[in-house]
């Protein structure tokens, strides 16, 4: 890949990743091999973790099409070698958080994505891109249920800094869906959310015990669609300018 031209962004918006049965197979131990790599990666580059996470879910079998599709990571990656993350030094470290997903976004079983990220002041300091385990029914469902996610990644930071000394009550979260909002705020089990499982709805305890706060953010504005979905190049480049990133020239 070291001749290779340079890609603006880690995937296309027109990416149709799919199982492709008929597609030409690859060698699945270099597959793996490079998603490995990536994974590793993304530890400290939040730019492309939508882009392999979804790469990640046809390890099995992959074929030439999704080849293709890591091998733009990389030329992304070629082009972009010194993207970081940059953590100022000032006086705002209040925890807070964005959450967002992608309905039915995987073409392989129509389950959703949840994407969330975690800031202390503007320091990010935690970012997450998981496929749900169940098959969400609404826009409204698989909202809540990534802001669930969302709620257990800032319970564990809370916890972390209860040994600092440091309390974050009410820890705002924001999220762009105002009807997972309701459901979250409104004690009363509504007919229309019977069917989700029980483990997701923990978030309303929290919302009751005041450790979390939910805050309705503008779609344009939501952080945490880096990690759900693809964008153009202008999009992509906000975002990443918006999460702390910037190029160590």
């Amino acid at each position: 890949m070291l001749s290779s031209s340079t890609a603006k962004t880690p995937i296309s918006t027109s990416h149709k990743l799919t199982s492709d049965v008929i597609g030409e197979p690859v060698d699945e131990h270099t597959y793996r091999a490079m998603i490995g790599s990536l994974m590793y990666l993304t530890a400290s580059r939040p730019d492309i973790m939508f882009s392999v996470c979804l790469c990640a879910r046809y390890q099995a079998g992959p074929k030439e099409s999704h080849l293709n599709v890591v091998k733009r990571i990389f030329r992304y990656l070629k082009g972009q070698p010194k993207l970081g993350l940059w953590y100022s030094k000032n006086k705002d470290f209040n925890l807070k958080a964005f959450r967002d997903s992608d309905y039915g976004g995987c073409n392989l079983d129509k389950k959703s994505t949840s994407g969330g990220c975690q800031f202390l002041g503007d320091r990010l300091v935690s970012w997450q891109c998981k496929k749900q385990t169940c098959v969400s029914t609404s826009t409204t469902e698989a909202e809540y249920i990534a802001a669930s996610a969302c709620c257990g990644q800032v319970l564990w930071i809370q916890n972390q800094m209860m040994d600092y000394g440091i309390n974050f009550m009410e820890t705002p979260m924001y999220a762009d869906n105002t009807s997972a909002i309701s459901i979250t705020n409104n004690p009363v089990k509504h007919s229309k959310t019977k069917h989700i499982e029980i483990r997701y709805h923990f978030i309303r305890d929290c919302v009751e015990k005041k450790l979390i706060k939910l805050h309705h953010v503008p779609t344009e504005n939501q952080l945490a669609d880096l990690f759900t979905k693809a964008f153009d190049e202008a999009r992509f480049f906000y975002l990443i300018t918006a999460i702390g990133m910037m190029n160590f020239d």
